[in-house]
């Protein structure tokens, strides 16, 4: 057994810390872990055995000594969170959740990476008890924690402020490992520079430096000194090495617990602590090798582990019970410590109560009473006729719902101006020393949140956000550039969680920036991605019912607001009948008597061109449904009689009118009907020129319904 009192200077201050004890229980449990990982990818014929065999101390160490949790309420409000970033590691987590007590078995280990198990090749959120996210792209676990971190601070801020540190019910840390493909994916460079600017004092990652990727050894692509690019950052770093200077291996946790402990005492920066470790260690013949990073390491390697590690090598998945019983202690533990902080909990409700209140509403995801007073009195002032760009419109909408709302925050990549992200009166979310001439009002509290230039770090970060708080955050590019947020949208709508993406710019109607920021594929490629809800409103009206329903929904899938730059008229149409039309996805906006000659079909600025062609068909004597199309994605969620009344399969006439590409119109314009959309990149005029010169015009929209109707009756 190995007791030690653990010391080390600080700053030219001696700090101690509590025992840390190891014993030879200790030791077992990491030998059965690392053989649990190396069996259960032999088991399934493949996976990535190498980082769970090595990780198994490091991950250990966190769980037994580091980490709050209650393995018996995995969502306990007063847990710190734990995330994998290199996913492809999974069983690292799956081992550790079984040894505490977590409600995952030993057959769940044995079905990894099968049909229906709950533990799958990478994390997934709602899945697995104890996992708190989605992690398998590279970069983007490091990143969300960022977001855990920043969601962490301003739930605390909102709801009890003025407790000293460390004696809330909402402190709580965020702990991370990652690898060398984490930090090699440019997102955790963009939320590392946010992190360290934030000086999120309760965010700690540990890096598992172990040299090896895919390709093999990362001095192929990553020959940075690591530790100095974090320091450069604003965060605190560390390094420990499990390889020793004469050569030698030795999973040296005490170091490690002396390390962590070492950057709780600082409680101003990030700590990013880099721990050498070899690939696979002590497996024969995959130590320090890359084939084990990615492939299953052989029935041989694996025999050879086990006899290492005092295993018989013929029993695959081995108990060692007395092991097994140890690391389930910290379930104990962790009942004491969930059972402490119920009577702090306690203490603050009955100390705040309006507080209380409105973390109770917050917890059960129910908006505000008023919340819908304060749509309506928003569209009390929408007259018809105005010409208001959705843009605006949104930024109206936000600040009508942030004014009943306080858990709501959020901010642009640098475009907070543009895309009217902004919430008035509100505070910057930044430390003091970073207010600026612009922006003076901050705090570690503030609603406003700047992202700068970084689209990926900020989809990321949202994504953390949701998660790890009961808040509301948004996030703000142009449309152009959700390309680069892309990955972290495709993640959230994987794990079904409501972010909020606010897109402005949203067509060739840019203008004079030219096709570089003209987005034509965004809609299509957007809509593509299962699970978002994409909402492009037709007017100022229409805007404030999406953002309405996108709060009141039942379903918790992200939602992208799709606005324009230009100012667009206001539809007497839409202020009669949106309030019911919007949520349906699609609804009639102008009707004839009778069955319909044609029916036209358009989604935000473009809707007005469809009631303007309609006019003109009218006078001469064709018949034109007009039905606007705010979210095709609520539209599909309606019922078959309610699609039927707007889009009746007996009108085979039927024109979508659309600033981008058609590809998403097809499966309702039918055999017969026409598309007036840009199948081309854009120009480099002005936005009403570009539109002209591209045939988005009720013009066309005309002759492309004669044409229909024509096709139709031949």
């Amino acid at each position: 057994m190995l007791s030690a009192k653990l010391l080390h200077l600080l700053e030219g201050k001696l700090i101690y810390m509590v025992d840390f004890t190891w014993t030879e229980l200790d030791e077992r449990a990491v030998k059965l872990a690392k053989v649990l990982s190396a069996d259960a990818v032999e088991k399934a014929g493949s996976g990535h055995p190498g980082s769970p065999v090595s990780l198994a101390p490091i991950a250990y160490t966190l769980y037994q000594h580091f980490i709050k949790h209650d393995p018996k309420d995995p969502n306990w409000e007063g847990r710190d969170r734990f995330i994998l970033s290199g996913g492809h590691a999974s069983l690292t987590q799956y081992v550790q959740l079984y040894f505490s007590g977590y409600d995952l078995t030993l057959d769940d280990l044995k079905k990894f990476r099968t049909m229906g198990t709950r533990t799958p090749g990478h994390p997934e959120y709602g899945l697995t008890p104890g996992i708190e996210m989605t992690t398998g792209p590279l970069g983007q676990g490091l990143a969300s924690a960022v977001g855990f971190a920043m969601g962490q601070r301003f739930q605390r801020n909102l709801l009890d402020a003025d407790a000293p540190a460390g004696t809330s019910p909402f402190d709580h840390k965020v702990w991370v490992i990652c690898g060398e493909g984490d930090v090699e994916e440019g997102i955790s460079a963009e939320a590392a520079s946010l992190a360290g600017g934030q000086k999120l004092g309760n965010l700690t990652v540990i890096f598992d430096a172990n040299h090896i990727q895919i390709e093999g050894d990362t001095n192929l692509t990553f020959s940075e000194d690591i530790l100095k690019r974090f320091e450069a950052q604003g965060w605190y770093t560390d390094e420990v090495s499990f390889v020793q200077p004469d050569g030698s291996y030795k999973e040296d946790t005490e170091a490690l617990a002396a390390a962590l402990h070492k950057a709780e005492q600082v409680t101003d920066r990030p700590h990013f602590i880099k721990v050498d470790t070899l690939i696979a260690w002590p497996t024969p013949g995959k130590t320090n090798d890359e084939s084990s990073h990615g492939s299953k390491l052989g029935a041989e390697a694996v025999a050879g582990l086990k006899e290492i590690l005092g295993f018989d090598p013929e029993v695959a998945f081995p108990a060692d019970d007395e092991a097994l019983a140890h690391a389930r202690k910290v379930a104990d533990r962790g009942a004491e410590a969930h059972k402490e902080w119920d009577e702090q909990f306690k203490a603050w409700r009955e100390a705040n109560p309006d507080k209380a209140a409105l973390f109770d509403r917050m917890a059960a995801g129910e908006l505000p009473a008023d919340f819908n007073k304060a749509i309506d009195e928003l569209e009390a002032g929408v007259t018809a006729g105005a010409s208001v760009a959705t843009r605006k419109a949104s930024g109206a909408a936000l600040n009508a719902i942030a004014a009943v709302m306080p858990e709501l925050w959020g901010g642009s990549a640098d475009l907070g101006g543009s895309n009217n992200t902004t919430i008035k009166g509100a505070a910057s979310f930044l430390p003091a020393e970073y207010a600026t001439k612009t922006w003076p009002n901050v705090s570690e509290g503030g609603r406003v949140l700047h992202f700068g230039v970084r689209e990926l770090a900020m989809g990321a970060i949202t994504n953390g956000m949701i998660l790890g708080s009961h808040t509301r955050p948004f996030n703000g590019t142009f449309f152009m550039f959700s390309d680069y947020e892309r990955p972290t949208v495709r993640l959230a709508a994987l794990m079904n969680i409501p972010n909020l993406y606010v897109w402005t710019h949203d067509s060739v109607a840019v203008g004079e920036d030219g096709p570089t920021h003209q987005p034509v594929e965004n809609l299509a490629s957007v809509r593509a991605i299962p699970n978002l809800e994409v909402v492009r409103p037709a007017d100022e009206f229409e805007t404030a019912e999406a953002y309405r329903y996108a709060f009141e929904r039942d379903s918790k899938a992200p939602v992208a607001m799709i606005l324009t730059r230009q100012s667009v008229p206001t539809l007497a149409e839409t202020i009669a009948k949106a309030k019911d039309g919007v949520k349906c996805g699609a609804y009639v906006l102008v009707d004839t008597d009778g069955t319909p000659d044609v029916i036209l079909m358009g989604s935000g600025s473009e809707v007005q061109h469809a009631v303007k062609a309609a006019e003109t068909l009218a006078a001469e004597g064709i018949k034109a449904r007009v039905v606007s199309v705010p979210s095709m994605e609520w539209f599909e969620q309606q019922s078959e009689e309610y699609k039927e009344s707007v889009l009746p399969a007996a009108v085979r006439a039927r024109v979508s009118v659309e600033a981008g590409l058609a590809l998403s119109w097809y499966k309702y314009l039918g055999s017969y009907g026409k598309a007036v959309s840009i199948e081309s990149f854009g120009l480099q005029g002005a936005g009403d020129e570009n539109m002209v010169a591209l045939g988005i015009t009720a013009e066309h929209v005309v002759e492309e319904a004669k044409a229909s109707i024509a096709a139709a009756r031949a």
